[in-house]
């Protein structure tokens, strides 16, 4: 009888430690939350951010995240302030934007933090109420990099011309203005003519008659860089035109998609970028180490795991600046599909 009960006894506890074993199984499992990260872009058909969403995807898939992009159908700012309202209004932890106007979404952001959602921004280099805003690269070193490209294709010498979408472009007038400052320090050969920056409005059309000018009052003009996308392109196809090819040299921000025909004629001797792929993922590593806790590890040297992204530099608290810019020759612009 005695032995009996002492069977009993352990069975008993033997249950007992395995319903509770089961039980603890349980509550880690529940409290390991997968995070639901929205980022949200400029416009969801833009090939730039069909680029983005590669990034965004492949992030999900790296950490099992419940990671996706929305955006809205054109590039209008109320249209993406309603996709954020939208977002906020469900179970969301955190939301990463590129804003169309960050003016316009302070508010909304706003709403979102006050609701616990943390909020990530990208070129944004002026939003107030975001948790951190990152960019690919800080303006003074990117406008500096242009300027090595434009040298490297001119042979460090000769004539060049900086282009501008507007002369009230901020970071068009930091990037020609940085342009301007490494050539006169390490480019002595080369000259800046006219000193005044040509306006484009960011438009193909505008900016090659713009060139074809140029060259037709400056025929010796070796070299364009352009700081709005459209204006290699628009210099390209000048320098097509009037039988340059070889001879001047267009250098700038833009991408494969609008590019693409003048790196293969070798009108435009390289595109200046950043990849929005990676932008994309390193905006959502940020989201997930607010979520997990390690805001104070977000520090200047933190190495994000993100190409472009090893050594990160965060000023005032919260402006993240990698080293991402990249260019797109004849020779790579395959694997820059964008």
């Amino acid at each position: 009888m005695r032995k009996a009960l002492s069977i009993m006894l352990i069975f008993c506890m033997a249950v007992t430690m395995f319903g509770c074993a089961k039980t603890d199984e349980k509550t880690a499992a529940t409290d390991e939350k997968t995070y639901k990260i929205a980022t949200v872009v400029k416009e969801s058909s833009d090939p730039w951010f069909i680029r983005m969403e590669e990034g965004v995807n492949r992030f999900a898939k790296d950490t099992g995240v419940n990671a996706f992009q929305k955006g809205p159908s054109k590039t209008d700012a109320a249209q993406q302030v309603q996709v954020i309202e939208e977002l906020i209004a469900q179970d969301i932890d955190a939301i990463c934007v590129v804003p169309i106007d960050p003016a316009a979404c302070e508010s909304v952001f706003k709403k979102a933090m006050d609701k616990g959602i943390v909020v990530i921004t990208h070129e944004a280099t002026t939003q107030q109420n975001c948790d951190f805003n990152i960019e690919a690269f800080d303006n003074v070193g990117y406008g500096a990099y242009m300027m090595d490209e434009l040298a490297k294709a001119m042979g460090e010498e000769g004539q060049y011309v900086c282009m501008v979408s507007f002369l009230t472009n901020a970071a068009h007038k930091e990037w020609s203005d940085a342009a301007i400052a490494r050539q006169k320090e390490k480019y002595p050969n080369m000259e800046l003519i006219p000193e005044e920056k040509i306006e484009t409005e960011d438009n193909v059309e505008i900016a090659y008659e713009r060139v074809k000018e140029i060259l037709k009052k400056y025929p010796d003009m070796k070299g364009f860089l352009g700081t709005a996308s459209n204006d290699p392109p628009g210099a390209g196809k000048a320098i097509e035109e009037m039988g340059l090819i070889g001879k001047a040299f267009a250098v700038g921000t833009s991408v494969t998609s609008v590019a693409g025909p003048y790196l293969e004629s070798g009108s435009v001797a390289a595109a200046t970028c950043w990849d929005p792929a990676e932008a994309g993922y390193a905006m959502n590593v940020l989201a997930k180490m607010v979520l997990d806790g390690k805001r104070g590890e977000i520090v200047s040297g933190l190495n994000l795991g993100v190409p472009g992204f090893e050594n990160i530099t965060v000023n005032n608290g919260k402006y993240v600046n990698g080293q991402g810019w990249i260019v797109i020759t004849k020779d790579n612009m395959s694997e820059y599909n964008f």
